[in-house]
């Protein structure tokens, strides 16, 4: 079954760039990503959808424009309406034509454009009425029962909103009878406990969504991680791995945060060292 692929734009983000860059220098990593005034970097929320024929699954939400005025100033979010509904729909797509929502875990950067925008008036809606939402089994416990020092990545509301819909799915294992073939997940806790990772096949070598273990270019340098991320050496751990299997089937990774790039193959040079090729800025209609 061919596959088409389209990466969609959700609300960009500006974040601290120490936070982002971890235990990496300020001279190192700036080269990479230029911060402003407030020593903030440019971020993507960026989502993937595949078009199947009969059916659109989409990757993740992005951030979205949830938050209060006040919140959105603190987390740097970038603009007033769900950007998400805006991608969709210049290809043609409305969030009531997705069949099937796929979150490698709740953080409010990957989920919050399940969320209506903000109003003062109004409490927030779940968007994607007819879509079937796909969580890891670990990834949903830790949100609904967070560490205090990442109690603030999550959103309540909407934790409520998915168990009241009675169309979310807890993924136990590498595989879900509502994806069905083609597709397996990889299982991360370097950055939360429970992440996801979908592999998806393909007859160019699959693609994974690199969700926040590859969330950019930056990040395939194997020491860098992000002063989010729960357990470090593991993280580093888990993204040799990946990248040694990527590197092994000529495969590709899709950044969600990378400010410009969407997608590119993992290469390896003569003294291990990883990096990227093929940087594509957009994914229009890639067949896997």
């Amino acid at each position: 079954m061919a596959r088409r692929l389209y990466s969609l734009r959700g609300n960009d983000q500006k974040l601290d760039g120490g936070a982002m860059f971890g235990n990496a220098p300020r001279a190192l990593w700036e080269s990479w990503a230029p911060v402003d005034d407030r020593n903030r970097i440019d971020l993507a929320t960026r989502c993937l959808v595949v078009n199947e024929g009969k059916r659109f699954i989409l990757f993740e939400a992005g951030v979205g424009a949830f938050f209060s005025p006040a919140m959105k100033d603190r987390f740097g979010i970038q603009g007033e309406r769900n950007r998400l509904l805006t991608s969709l729909d210049l290809y043609g797509l409305k969030h009531t034509d997705i069949d099937v929502v796929v979150l490698s875990h709740l953080h409010f950067d990957h989920a919050g454009g399940l969320l209506s925008a903000w109003s003062e008036d109004e409490p927030p809606q779940l968007l994607f009425p007819n879509a079937r939402y796909l969580v890891g089994q670990q990834a949903w416990e830790r949100a609904n029962d967070p560490h205090p020092r990442d109690r603030a990545s999550f959103i309540p509301v909407l934790n409520e909103l998915l168990r009241a819909s009675g169309r979310l799915e807890l993924v136990k294992g590498p595989t879900s009878p509502v994806l069905g073939d083609g597709y397996r997940f990889i299982t991360s806790h370097g950055h939360t406990p429970g992440m996801l990772l979908t592999l998806i096949e393909g007859d160019r070598g699959p693609l994974v969504y690199g969700a926040d273990l590859v969330p950019g270019r930056a990040w395939v340098h194997t020491s860098i991680t992000m002063g989010y991320d729960r357990f470090p050496e593991l993280l580093i751990d888990e993204k040799i791995a990946l990248l040694d299997l990527l590197v092994g089937r000529k495969g590709r990774v899709f950044f969600t945060h990378d400010p410009v790039y969407a997608m590119a193959h993992i290469t390896r040079d003569e003294r291990g060292r990883y990096g990227s090729a093929n940087n594509k800025r957009s994914v229009r209609g890639f067949i896997a």
